[in-house]
């Protein structure tokens, strides 16, 4: 398998830069970035920020489970635009420092991801595209879509990133 890190890292940075924007927009506009960072689109969906750690930890968990390299645990206590960046420069620190020969046969490796007492099994390619990439997706355009709907001014050439 090709290694997915640079496409991964390359939507990082993509958020990064998106939050760097919001940042600037709350101070802009005299907004407590605490309105941003705990915004979320529907009372029951999560906020900004775990939007970011859980799109952040899925990628890192990709790079660490298709490589069978060690998943650094990052504790979740990111509280400002600051720390979030932090956290994906951690994220694609750690993303970068995976061999790419890690990734050599990992369609083909099994993965097996714990919720709880539950577990679920796949294939390598089928964690990537089945699993992995519609999570971390997801989590990417919910960041984005909270800080949309709430004025911060980005498009979809912000959610690309620089090509």
């Amino acid at each position: 398998m090709q290694s997915p890190v640079s496409g991964y890292t390359h939507s990082l940075r993509s958020l990064a830069a998106i939050l760097k924007t919001a940042a600037t927009h709350c101070d802009d506009r005299s907004i407590d970035p605490d309105v941003l960072l705990n915004a979320r689109l529907f009372p029951d969906m999560l906020n900004l920020i775990r939007n970011v750690l859980i799109a952040c930890d899925t990628a890192k968990g990709l790079a660490a489970r298709l490589s069978q390299t060690e998943n650094p645990v990052f504790e979740d206590s990111e509280a400002s635009f600051e720390e979030l960046q932090e956290r994906i420069n951690k994220t694609i620190a750690f993303m970068e420092s995976v061999p790419e020969a890690g990734f050599e046969g990992a369609e083909e490796r099994e993965v097996v991801l714990k919720f709880g007492p539950e577990e679920a099994r796949f294939m390598g390619s089928t964690y990537l595209s089945n699993f992995a990439a519609p999570n971390f997706y997801f989590h990417m355009s919910t960041a984005y879509n909270i800080l949309r709907h709430n004025g911060v001014e980005i498009g979809k050439r912000d959610f690309l990133g620089a090509a």
